[in-house]
């Protein structure tokens, strides 16, 4: 493997795991740019910062299609 490959880790249930900094080119043209040392890319869609991880996948599994909050 070379000095300069990125690395990049699959985190089962959760985001993708860039080395950074990373360039992130969208579909649309735009660019998201992040200087962090490791970005989390969002893998579920659910982030209000996508193309970023916010965790939003921890907040609702797969298959979690109630909007009740759990009981007390």
């Amino acid at each position: 493997m070379s000095d300069d490959a990125r690395v990049v880790r699959v985190v089962p249930s959760g985001p993708v795991m860039v080395q950074g900094p990373v360039r992130i080119e969208m579909p649309d043209g735009s660019v998201v740019e992040s200087d962090r040392f490791m970005v989390a890319i969002c893998a579920c869609r659910r982030s209000k910062t996508y193309p970023l991880c916010d965790t939003s996948h921890r907040r609702r599994q797969r298959g979690d299609t109630s909007s009740a909050q759990r009981p007390a």
